[in-house]
């Protein structure tokens, strides 16, 4: 409007819509600072804010990952968290993995323990790990969640590094038992990273993947180090020359128990070095597939044959290299709708002088590297990635990619190398809506702000506001919690789902929804980002459209239900087969 006026005298009528426009400028910068409702009017509204929340939120946890100085490489992975309503009040409380030191291995020490938040309201978080069952004291790494025996209570799974992952059912009381031995899902001592829980063969149970890093052959690391280099600089062997290690696919058998069925459902692979882990509908079939993250070899995609088996089609699939043709040290990975197609594209997050890159799903299981269309490449090579996700962060929408990052070698700050430091400003990227995206961290509100090693990250609405909200851990140092505090008056929409012929999370179910004449889709699961478990619930920004066209849920085995008579700006609950309800 000004700009328009430049040039040539104003006249009256046009004075006056300039000095009305001023005076609604003013009303709306009066506004924002003061929080009033006339905040949604603003362009400066509309910008992501991700505060920091932690000190309020009473999250004291303390993060302790290997030695200092990170001598070996599985030192260097850290940890992750989960959003769970373990007490069933409708609440999502926070589960975070601790870790410990090979030194405290050795001695038999215990390490500082996992902790579990329980959720206060009012923005504020319990510990409530004592006699819960999940203290821990082994050196933790990541965790799974989800309601295996469908019992109606969320159970997790707890990654180890050397100690054997833990399975933990929850008792329905506010405690956990350790289950392990007699599901036969601890997996020996390995570097286990991730996990994921899904229903790969649509019998109505949680089956259960663990993604393992690499062999860890101490003696050989003590003798190969003194030769292994970085920049210059004296660091940890790997990934490099050092073994990866086999993935693990455990089948669900209702009965309390699994089987390891990795050979017979064709999983077998011992080049990978896994680290992150999505479960996914990518081929929109109906069968879940796996897509694994790996550091420095191929990104491997399985495709679900739908007879209990599946097909490695990671390297004609377009997904496992980049568009050079190169194998990328595969961190973070998850899989979403960022274009609005209808089909689920994959991000990855990667080493530092690499881009995290970003694959459009063409269709048929064919993928294309459109990390530089998308002006994603551009912003990503000043940092080492981990935990990411495909989130609406603005409810407009689109969905945004949040990316936290972090060094592996503590030894750059002394080496003070160019845009090269062990903690590392965690991103936001923007989703245009054009197939690209911005870079709108400097902006983007206190959270954003605070500078460490970051490694896992758990998305969830934990105050049910409908702004998804984020916990990220770092490494050697607290969590940081991120309360989405965007103010743009955009609708929004929380589904949850409950199966009862499907798993009892509906976990795998695919949700789309059509509103301001655009559809969107979600899948219901808990996977992906690095680590780290999400809240399950399918989340919709509607922008400013004021109702909801159509509602559509596709549960695994096929069965659908659609609605058309669909509130807004609340969270509601689909039963299979029962129908839609406000949620509690």
């Amino acid at each position: 409007m000004i700009g328009s006026g430049m040039g040539r005298p104003a006249t009256a009528s046009a004075t006056s819509r300039l000095a009305a426009a001023s005076v609604a400028a003013l009303l709306v910068l009066a506004a924002l600072r003061a929080g009033g409702p006339a905040a949604a009017a603003g362009p400066e509204a509309a910008a992501i804010q991700l505060e920091d929340a932690t000190a309020q939120a009473g999250l004291d946890y303390r993060n302790l990952f290997g030695g200092p100085g990170k001598p070996y490489i599985i030192e260097s992975t850290g940890n992750g968290a989960a959003w769970l309503d373990y007490d069933g009040d409708g609440d999502l409380d926070l589960f975070i993995a601790n870790g410990s030191t090979l030194e405290r291995q050795a001695k038999g020490e215990s390490g500082p323990g996992n902790r579990l938040y329980r959720n206060e309201g009012a923005g504020r978080f319990k510990d409530a790990t004592a006699g819960s069952g999940l203290e821990g004291g082994y050196w933790g790494s990541g965790v799974a969640a989800g309601d295996y025996d469908n019992d109606a209570f969320v159970d997790l799974y707890v990654t180890t590094i050397l100690e054997g992952n833990r399975l933990y059912r929850n008792n329905g009381n506010g405690t956990f038992s350790d289950v392990t031995a007699r599901a036969g899902v601890g997996g020996g001592k390995r570097v286990s990273v991730s996990a994921a829980f899904l229903d790969y063969d649509r019998d109505g149970r949680l089956d259960l993947f663990a993604a393992n890093y690499v062999k860890f052959d101490r003696p050989y690391l003590d003798r190969v180090s003194p030769f292994c280099f970085w920049k210059g600089l004296r660091v940890f062997c790997g990934p490099t020359g050092v073994a990866g290690d086999q993935n693990i696919l455990y089948h669900n058998n209702g009965d309390g128990t699994f089987s390891d069925v990795t050979r017979a459902a064709g999983l077998v692979s011992d080049e990978l070095k896994s680290l992150g882990v999505v479960a996914a509908d990518l081929d929109a079939d109906g069968w879940t597939d796996l897509y694994v993250a790996s550091d420095s070899t191929i990104q491997a995609l399985y495709r679900n044959r739908g007879d209990g088996t599946f097909e490695d089609v990671s390297l004609q699939s377009g997904a496992g290299y980049s568009q050079q043709g190169r194998a990328q040290a595969g961190m973070g990975v998850d899989a979403g709708d960022y274009d609005g197609d209808g089909r689920l594209d994959l991000f990855v997050t990667t080493f530092q002088d690499d881009y995290n890159t970003l694959y459009h799903n063409d269709g048929k299981l064919r993928f294309s590297d459109v990390t530089y269309a998308a002006k994603i490449g551009q912003v990503s090579f000043t940092r080492l990635s981990w935990g990411t996700g495909f989130q609406d962060l603005d409810n407009d929408g689109w969905l945004d990619v949040f990316v936290a990052s972090g060094h592996v070698y503590p030894q750059v700050d002394a080496a003070r190398l160019q845009q090269e430091t062990y903690a590392q400003q965690n991103q936001v990227l923007r989703n245009l809506g054009d197939g690209t995206f911005a870079d709108v961290t400097v902006g983007a509100g206190s959270g954003m702000q605070v500078v460490k090693s970051s490694r896992g990250v758990a998305f969830g609405d934990y105050d049910d506001d409908g702004r998804t909200d984020a916990v990220v851990v770092n490494m050697d140092d607290g969590v940081t919690l991120l309360h989405n505090a965007t103010r743009n008056g955009h609708h929004w929409l929380t589904v949850r789902t409950v199966g009862t012929r499907a798993n009892r999370d509906g976990i795998g179910a695919t949700v789309r929804l059509r509103a301001g004449g655009r559809e969107q889709v979600r899948e219901v699961r808990t996977s992906g980002s690095f680590a780290s478990a999400n809240d399950p619930r399918a989340r919709f920004g509607l922008g400013t459209a004021a109702s909801i066209e159509r509602l559509e849920v596709k549960w695994l085995g096929g069965a659908t239900q659609t609605f058309t008579d669909v509130p807004i700006d609340r969270v509601v609950v689909v039963s299979e087969g029962e129908g839609l309800k406000a949620a509690p």
